[in-house]
């Protein structure tokens, strides 16, 4: 059994996980403020002319393929009556510390993963979990007029995908009894730890869904993937032993990615950082922990799969901080780069002074 299940005896068919989700949550909050704006497309985030991203956007900027970490100067091309609003994270916390507590009325083991969204285990609970979700919803709505929407299934895997089941504002279950041919057609890129690399990598192998990777073998997918081949195995078929971790308080944030061709100067590896650090000020401005940072880090990939990372505290949190530790990183080998990442550190770690180097992996 997986050792994050040992104070949980309950096996996965008895658990009962909802995964709540508060619908362009940003977005949402800006419209209720300004009633005016309903019907319009809306996007909060950074201003065009200081090459701001996109926080959110509502679902009408949407069908103008307006999406969340877009370039605003682009978003504006796709939608020019977009309407780009700054953010108020003030305000969203203050909307945020309030269905949190909501939550807890129903449950101790609620984990938040951002401002706008949460796991919560209700297995304890007796009834219906979907009955229990669309309670929960409508609080929600009552207290705050924001909506929102729901996934229940046995495990958080399933629920998070059954949350996008029915958005914006709806709901999904999927039952224990269900789960084997719900899985058979699901697309392979759904599941948890899928990203665009990988999913590409198994479009190249022929495999779309995930009866077709339930085809393969946990050696075949060992070669193919590594670790994360003996995951897939599990994942392909709807089991995920994750337990809900109540109130995690997260440790670090980074974004990182895995090139098709490997990097061969440091110009190239300097060009990647801009793209890399919006879209993790994004997921950081999401997240609501921009006041924890301590420290910043940049990890590094070689090709020949051995790894470092170059981290400092106090730095300020901008594209040159970035930039300085990736030199310091590239000349600790002579290597073509297979993946960069970038990330912070939050107020709970051990302190830390100077640059941090990571042990070489083989």
């Amino acid at each position: 059994m997986d050792s994050r299940l040992s104070t949980d005896n309950r096996t996965p068919s008895a658990r009962a996980i909802i995964h709540l989700d508060m619908d362009a949550f940003y977005a949402s909050i800006e419209m209720r403020e300004r009633p005016e704006l309903a019907g319009k497309p809306v996007a909060v985030g950074g201003a065009r002319d200081r090459r701001g991203v996109l926080t959110t956007c509502n679902y009408e900027a949407r069908k103008y393929g307006v999406r969340s970490a877009m370039p605003t100067f682009l978003a504006l091309q796709k939608c020019p009556q977009l309407i780009v609003l700054p953010t108020r994270f003030d305000l969203y916390r203050r909307d945020s510390a309030t269905i949190r507590e909501i939550l807890f009325r129903f449950t101790d083991l609620v984990e938040p993963l951002s401002l706008d969204e949460a796991f919560l285990d209700v297995s304890a609970h007796d009834g219906d979990p979907a009955a229990l979700a669309q309670i929960i919803r409508d609080l929600i709505f009552q207290k705050t007029r924001l909506p929102s929407s729901a996934g229940i299934a046995p495990n958080k895997m399933l629920a998070k995908i059954a949350s996008e089941w029915r958005k914006p504002n709806g709901q999904f279950q999927i039952k224990p009894e269900e789960v084997a041919d719900f899985m058979i057609d699901l697309p392979v890129h759904r599941l948890w730890g899928i990203g665009a690399k990988s999913a590409e990598k198994l479009a190249k192998l022929g495999i779309q869904t995930c009866g077709e990777l339930q085809r393969y073998s946990r050696i075949q997918l060992h070669e193919w993937f590594g670790k994360f081949g003996l995951e897939l195995f599990s994942l392909c078929r709807g089991i995920d032993n994750r337990a809900v971790t109540p109130d995690r308080e997260r440790k670090s944030l980074s974004t990182e990615r895995t090139f098709t061709k490997d990097l061969t100067s440091e110009a190239q590896c300097e060009a990647r950082i801009p793209e890399l650090f919006e879209e993790m000020m994004t997921d950081l401005k999401k997240s609501g922990e921009d006041s924890r940072i301590k420290s910043v880090f940049v990890k590094i990939r070689f090709a020949d799969f051995t790894r470092t990372t170059v981290e400092r505290v106090g730095l300020p949190l901008a594209i040159e901080s970035f930039l300085m530790l990736l030199r310091e990183g590239l000349k600790r080998k002579t290597l073509a780069v297979r993946l960069l990442g970038l990330g912070v550190r939050f107020a709970d770690q051990e302190e830390q002074e100077g640059p941090v180097q990571t042990e070489l992996q083989f």
